[in-house]
């Protein structure tokens, strides 16, 4: 399912993305309008939206300013890191935790990192140290803006 652009109300502020569905809900919750929509197409009674604008701010605060930084997923660490493995370079499609969940990692900006299925695979549930792998990138939490996708910046 396509992502949809969440803009602040007054539309002028990109806060992140969300699935169609959870955006549909936002519809019927009356807390978004649609701000654009795909020509043509429907999500049940709503146009098919791309991007949708926060009309309360209720949401907006209980959203973005609990924690003041995007929530952390598998999409969004791969976007972070630019679909690049953080151990070779090549196209990473998985997401890695540096100290493996099996130890206690805990899914979060700065234990996550875009891997491609073969350094995931050899590195499995050990520490990049113990697999003798070299982390190439340091992650961070990254800025909601960097999290969208380019043609909605």
């Amino acid at each position: 399912m396509s992502q949809v652009v969440i803009f602040n109300a007054g539309g002028q502020q990109v806060l992140g993305t969300a699935t169609v569905r959870h955006a549909a809900g936002m519809l019927y919750r009356r807390v978004a309008r649609v701000h654009e929509a795909e020509p043509g197409r429907t999500f049940g009674p709503y146009p098919l939206p791309r991007s949708v604008e926060l009309v309360r701010w209720i949401y907006t605060a209980w959203v973005y300013e609990a924690t003041r930084q995007p929530v952390c997923s598998r999409v969004a660490i791969l976007r972070r890191d630019r679909y690049q493995c953080a151990y070779c370079g090549q196209t990473g499609t998985t997401m890695d935790h540096i100290l493996p969940k099996s130890r206690g990692g805990r899914t979060s900006w700065t234990n996550c990192v875009a891997a491609c299925l073969e350094c995931n695979g050899l590195k499995a549930d050990k520490t990049p140290q113990e697999a003798g792998m070299r982390l190439d990138i340091q992650p961070r939490a990254p800025l909601v803006s960097e999290l969208v996708p380019k043609r909605y910046r």
